[in-house]
């Protein structure tokens, strides 16, 4: 890519004012103008739209921004897409070989369609032929239309560890149907080492890396892929069957200690009691993929997320042991279960301090600024 408008300091602080103001007009211009002054579609949305909505997520974490102002600025992120996606067709000319057909997913449960659609346009920017089907796609409807449609190539975005056994079933499906499978997304962990596990042919850590990946080296048919033998203990399937009770009583227990969590009119509770509510999911896809990082991954995001929001980090402690003391009889959960305890310990948020005692029946308000505010690492989901 070349030194373009799209990279430019002033250029990106006034995107992200259009997305802060929900100005789908004024971004879309933007976008629009740098397009005609010579900027390259992919530049545009590699350069521009993409880090300015990674940047949205980050002030949803951290709690500068409110979901609605976060769904806004996506919403324009989104249609700004579709302006340059459509101002640029037709500016690549195909050759004498036929172009290849490329179909992108989002997995089952994911909803944060953005990062694959910037992928599908770059894809076919790149010259591919390409459809996307969106987001939750379920596996049925992804094996009628491999076989439907006969694509080259299936291309898979999850953004949450928790969707990786979704994630493994349309793998599956891809591989059942002959066609090779490229994922990617912050869902398949560093360096896309879940990828890899659940037999997923490529992983690509960004859309240009893909394109170039595919230009040296187009995948061979895939071969039966190994399976993952872990799950023949049954404990994944457990937690599943389990997963209502499992969230009523970590609702019940979160609420017994922090009482101000079940007050709707409490500042950011039902958002807290969702965060702490995706613990089971991510307990069983720890378990699915036998990694205990995927549940210290979202531990980090959570101990961000709280801190932001004034919430003691220790009720993260807390729900590990509620989830503990339900699911001791699994072998392998306990020991991923005491990885996330050892690595909040490690971290300085595995004790309750007195002030998150103190706190107890207060709201976010009042201990904003009083968790401990030492590192927890890099978050393991956008908003």
């Amino acid at each position: 890519m070349t030194d373009v408008p799209a990279v430019l300091p002033e250029v990106r602080a006034a995107f992200d004012n259009h997305l802060a103001h929900a100005d789908e007009a004024g971004a879309t211009a933007l976008a629009l103008g740098l397009l005609r002054s010579g900027a390259a579609a992919e530049d545009i949305l590699l350069r521009l739209i993409a880090p300015a909505q990674a940047a949205v997520g980050a002030r949803w974490v951290a709690a500068e921004w409110s979901v609605a102002q976060e769904h806004a600025a996506t919403h324009v992120s989104e249609r700004v897409v579709n302006a340059v996606a459509a101002a640029a067709a037709g500016s690549w000319h195909p050759g004498s070989a036929p172009a290849r057909r490329v179909v992108f997913a989002c997995v089952e449960g994911e909803r944060h369609t953005l990062p694959a659609r910037i992928a599908a346009e770059v894809l076919r920017l790149r010259g591919f032929d390409v459809t996307f089907l969106g987001a939750n796609v379920l596996a049925p409807h992804l094996l009628s239309h491999i076989h439907r449609q006969g694509p080259d190539l299936v291309c898979l975005s999850c953004m949450i560890p928790a969707r990786l056994p979704a994630a493994h079933h349309l793998v599956e499906c891809g591989r059942r149907a002959g066609a090779p499978v490229l994922v990617g997304g912050s869902g398949f962990g560093p360096g896309g080492v879940w990828a890899r596990t659940i037999g997923a042919d490529l992983y690509a850590s960004d859309p240009a890396v893909a394109a170039e990946m595919l230009a040296l080296r187009w995948p061979r048919p895939p071969e039966a892929a190994e399976p993952l033998e872990h799950l023949a203990d049954e404990e994944y399937f457990r937690i599943v069957r389990q997963r209502t009770e499992l969230l009523g009583r970590l609702r019940v227990h979160v609420l017994e200690r922090y009482p101000w969590l079940g007050d709707p009119g409490s500042q950011y509770a039902e958002a807290v009691m969702e965060d702490l509510g995706r613990l089971p999911d991510v307990v069983a896809a720890a378990n699915y993929v036998d990694d205990p990082r995927v549940l210290t991954d979202y531990l980090s995001f959570g101990a961000q997320f709280l801190r932001a929001r004034g919430v003691p980090t220790a009720v993260l402690g807390a729900a590990l042991a509620t989830l503990s003391e339900r699911l001791r009889g699994l072998p392998r959960t306990a020991a991923h279960l005491d990885a996330g305890r050892r690595w909040l310990t490690a971290v300085g948020l595995g004790t309750c301090t007195p002030d998150d005692e103190a706190g107890t029946t207060g709201g976010p308000g009042e201990r904003a600024g009083r968790d401990d505010d030492r590192g927890a690492g890099p978050t393991g989901e956008s908003g």
